[in-house]
């Protein structure tokens, strides 16, 4: 049986009872060491998705003493074949012989998510097999952790919501900037009331891309276009279709950087403002699009967020919020900043900036609101799906986080204002951009 104790003791909480005999040859290596856990306490692991940021993760994922890669899943043969091989050959270092074979490879992640032996998977697919992924993920019962952005749709979002709920998923967003200190400061500081009541936040993220050849080619041997497009509309084959570009700007499987970086600084936006359970009633503003080529996604935006209580967020894509962020600090590409009735600060993934300076150096009391400490983001999935607790990004909040992209993209899409009902989840009085909540997926993909 190839059952770890942890997945032994999920199945018997599930059922209310039961009773498990094996017989096991125990080798010395399985007991572990002062820096290896053994082998039954050491989370299982299957890799959906393994192109760049895949393979990132998945490298830091070796480096976790906590964890064993065990499976390895995309429509590239040459992709899935390569990290399958990283993977053993890491391995391989801490084995006496140098030998290790116990990674498996395999094109359709249905064939994967069948074994029992997984504790939790790591999708990092297109952004439009996000959702439908880690779908089948949770029903299979799979913790998971999840690229930014969500879903493909708010639909989407919540039926995700939904399913995590339903069977008790351990959910990790790949928001990974929650796991680094400066970040965590620049959110305690806020909410402890360093720049005096918040008003206004400025949010900002690199635009889109225009172009991308329509012209249909050959799909390339060794890769099951097919399954690649999966849940989204057939469509010929072109050169610039699958690629990093193609996959992020094309409307079919993303809503461009408005969601696929925006994720990142709405994050801790919502995290320094103390908005994760809710979130702006009004949307309004411009963008631009392609008007050729095969990208179709935002170019630029300038949006207005409205809170109920008040509060404001302009959320821009970079191009626009240069001049606006240039203005009080160096600018970066992508950002957060909060400003108050006292003063403002600034974090990027460069460092924390904030007026007066001295608020750089404030600490926060024993009795002030202290944020989730997380180390490291691949650990932090580790360490909870061990004891069943929240990460530091759960489903409820990316669902949260992603309904601004996709909220602000309506709004530029109908060129006016939508006014959106955070408890209820519904846009109020306009049939047509409730329409764009949800679209239909191609079958036999369904959520």
């Amino acid at each position: 049986m190839n059952l770890t104790r942890r997945r032994l003791l999920k199945n018997v909480l599930a059922k209310g009872a039961g009773i498990v005999s094996a017989r096991h040859v125990i080798t010395s290596k399985a007991l572990g060491d002062a820096l290896t856990p053994p082998a039954g306490e050491r989370i299982t692991l299957g890799h959906i998705g393994v192109g760049n940021q895949g393979s990132g993760l998945l490298r830091g994922f070796l480096n976790l003493p906590g964890a064993q890669s065990v499976a390895v899943c995309d429509p590239r043969m040459s992709r899935r074949d390569e990290r399958a091989a990283e993977i053993e050959s890491h391995y391989a270092r801490d084995k006496a012989g140098g030998v290790y074979k116990g990674c498996a490879v395999y094109n359709d992640l249905r064939e994967m998510l069948a074994r029992t032996d997984i504790d939790a998977v790591i999708i990092a697919t297109p952004d439009h097999w996000h959702v439908p992924a880690a779908m089948l993920a949770a029903k299979a019962g799979k913790d998971i952790y999840v690229e930014k952005p969500l879903g493909l749709t708010l639909a989407q979002d919540m039926a995700l919501r939904e399913t995590c709920a339903r069977y008790g998923t351990v959910f990790q967003y790949g928001t990974q900037q929650r796991s680094q200190f400066h970040f965590r400061q620049a959110c305690e500081l806020v909410r402890n009331g360093r720049i005096g009541r918040l008003h206004t936040m400025h949010v900002w993220a690199p635009g889109g891309s225009a172009g991308g050849s329509v012209a249909p080619a050959p799909v390339p041997e060794g890769f099951d276009y097919d399954l690649w497009l999966g849940p989204a509309p057939e469509a010929p084959y072109t050169t610039d279709r699958c690629t990093n570009l193609g996959a992020y700007f094309i409307s079919d499987y993303a809503l461009g950087y408005i969601a696929g970086w925006g994720s990142h600084p709405l994050d801790i936006a919502l995290w320094g403002s103390d908005t994760e359970n809710t979130g702006p009633v009004e949307y309004e503003g411009q963008g631009t699009f392609p008007n050729e080529g095969l990208y179709d996604t935002a170019l630029e935006w300038d949006v207005w967020c409205a809170y109920a209580d008040g509060l404001r967020m302009r959320f821009m894509s970079a191009n626009v919020a240069q001049p606006v962020v240039a203005a009080y600090r160096r600018f970066e590409g992508h950002g957060t900043t909060f400003i108050g009735s006292e003063g403002w600060i600034s974090v990027d993934r460069g460092g924390l900036y904030a007026d007066p300076p001295q608020l750089l150096h404030s600490t926060i009391g024993p009795e002030e609101t202290r944020l989730y400490d997380s180390a490291n983001h691949g650990q932090n999935l580790l360490d909870c799906v061990k004891s069943r607790s929240p990460t530091v990004c759960t489903i409820d909040v990316a669902v949260r986080s992603d309904s601004i992209s996709h909220l602000s993209d309506i709004a530029i899409r109908a060129g006016r204002k939508i006014r959106w009902d955070p408890v209820k989840e519904t846009i109020l009085g306009d049939e047509e951009a409730s329409r764009m909540l949800n679209r239909a997926m191609r079958s036999p993909w369904r959520l």
